[in-house]
């Protein structure tokens, strides 16, 4: 007997469903949310998911670069730097797990990050819509 309705994880151009698509966005940061901005860039979802990836983690990125920077400019007092940078490195690695946890669980439907969705969404839904 045949189903009428279609799947709901539909495969993506380079032969991976949703959810993997998804989880993978995630999978090293900001590299790989640039990769699947645009080889899922015919489910909105995929979309989301990367352009989430990219936003957060490549603040992430910043912050932690701007932390360096300034913590080797004041000598002993960037001791207090390093371990913000030590902080805010602990937190991606928290934020990264519930994310691809996350997308797991949702079988890679749209969903907004752990802690941090309501500030990265905005920007995500503007980047994965200015790649057609």
């Amino acid at each position: 007997m045949t189903s009428s309705q279609p799947p709901t994880n539909q495969p993506q151009p380079a032969g991976l469903n949703k959810k993997t698509s998804a989880i993978l966005s995630y999978a090293l940061g900001w590299p790989t949310g640039i990769i699947f901005l645009f080889v899922g860039k015919n489910d909105p979802d995929v979309k989301f998911h990367a352009s989430q990836s990219i936003v957060f983690f490549g603040a992430v990125s910043v912050v932690n670069i701007v932390l360096s920077i300034v913590g080797s400019l004041l000598g002993v007092l960037g001791i207090i730097f390093s371990l913000a940078g030590l902080a805010v490195a602990v937190f991606a690695v928290v934020v990264w797990i519930m994310a691809m946890v996350q997308a797991n669980n949702t079988g890679g439907v749209r969903a907004e990050l752990p802690i941090v969705g309501k500030f990265t969404a905005p920007y995500a839904d503007q980047l994965a819509n200015s790649v057609k």
